[in-house]
């Protein structure tokens, strides 16, 4: 399909005999793996709103991704959906009132601003332009030596939970698993708690012979070595009920926070 530009006549708009006069707007859904163009009819707000809303034409084509397919084909599948929608409408790109483009890949201002560029190249300059994509809300969950879960709305709002340091509230991260490991072990030496290979596997990883060199050992270290050191995972495949116990826990810890942040902003079914 060849670039068009806003003076351009396309292709499916030389074959409509008489163009359709009334206002039209477009939405189109753009991802990885199709791309969804609907042509509806413009409705005042002022008007109650049909149910369901009336939809003119539906048009379907590819990955409009830039990420996967690069910007030109990208573009180009753009084209081609919204000349569909539209020629199958009736309508031409002077009916069209307002564009709303959602589409995969769009994750940065510049981004989102090329986009909008190439629609006003062709677009007529009264039609409203609207680009998102699918990562304007959500919450992120990091898990590593340290952990946090961070959240934010559409509109602004943001939230975190977790990630005050490893005294206040990394729970569930590299440090706490680790922690919680090494208290196991100093209780199962001390007779408070239950015997498990936690013991054997973290002797052997710091090269120590007994829970009391442990002691020693730990006391100063910094937190980040100390996420490193321990073998939990290898412990809870081996069958370790203190280890499988540790890592559930954790697994639920960053659960709540997610579900802490999920919770503050609304973002429940989202």
């Amino acid at each position: 399909m060849k670039d068009y530009i806003n003076g351009d006549i396309w292709d499916f708009e030389r074959d409509i005999v008489v163009p359709g006069d009334r206002p039209v707007i477009l939405g189109l859904d753009g991802g990885a793996t199709s791309t969804i163009c609907v042509c509806m009819p413009f409705l005042p707000f002022s008007s109650p709103l049909p149910d369901p809303l009336p939809v003119l034409s539906r048009a379907v084509t590819g990955c409009s991704n830039r990420n996967s397919v690069g910007e030109i084909a990208a573009r180009e599948t753009l084209e081609h959906v919204i000349a569909d929608a539209l020629s199958k409408s009736g309508s031409s790109r002077s009916a069209v009132q307002a564009v709303c483009l959602a589409v995969s890949g769009v994750n940065h201002p510049t981004d989102e601003q090329r986009i909008l560029n190439w629609l006003r190249d062709i677009f007529p300059s009264h039609v409203k332009l609207y680009v998102q994509n699918d990562a304007l809300h959500g919450c992120v969950l990091i898990a590593g030596t340290g952990t946090i879960a961070y959240g934010f709305t559409e509109y602004g709002g943001e939230a975190r939970a977790a990630g005050a340091g490893p005294i206040l509230g990394d729970w569930g991260s590299g440090y706490g698993i680790v922690a919680q490991a090494l208290t196991a072990v100093i209780r199962a030496h001390d007779g408070r708690g239950p015997e498990t290979i936690l013991t054997s596997s973290i002797l052997q990883t710091l090269d120590l012979c007994s829970p009391d060199e442990l002691i020693r050992s730990i006391l100063g270290s910094y937190w980040a070595h100390i996420a490193a050191l321990v073998p939990v995972l290898s412990c809870a495949e081996a069958g370790d009920e203190v280890a499988n116990k540790i890592l559930q826990d954790s697994v639920e810890e960053l659960a709540l926070s997610v579900k802490a942040v999920v919770r503050r902003l609304g973002l429940g079914g989202k």
